[in-house]
């Protein structure tokens, strides 16, 4: 199945919510988003381990940007600053804080 959202909806400064195109809606809070950030700085891209402590993270945090990278990922830009992540399509479905 190809992964693409329908709608991406960013209203809430604290959460974003996509509706995919097969119907299944994801949302994240920002800070769950801040905390499974793919780039260089949260990632070590040699060994995949993960650099970003998630405790550092504010439950509380927002995004202040949201926007479209092509037609195959979102870039956020956060309360905290960081604005290096792209999230690719598939990544932000396989990693559904509510899918089990």
């Amino acid at each position: 199945m190809d992964v693409a959202p329908k709608v991406i909806k960013t209203s809430e400064p604290g959460e974003l919510t996509v509706t995919w195109n097969d119907g299944h809606v994801t949302r994240y809070t920002t800070a769950e988003l801040r905390r499974i950030c793919p780039c260089a700085r949260c990632i070590d891209e040699f060994t995949g381990r993960k650099i970003l402590d998630p405790a550092s993270v504010p439950d509380d945090l927002e995004h202040q940007d949201v926007r479209m990278v092509g037609n195959y990922a979102l870039s956020v830009r956060f309360g905290d600053g960081h604005d290096t992540g792209i999230y690719p399509f598939p990544l932000l479905r396989k990693l559904d804080p509510n899918q089990g």
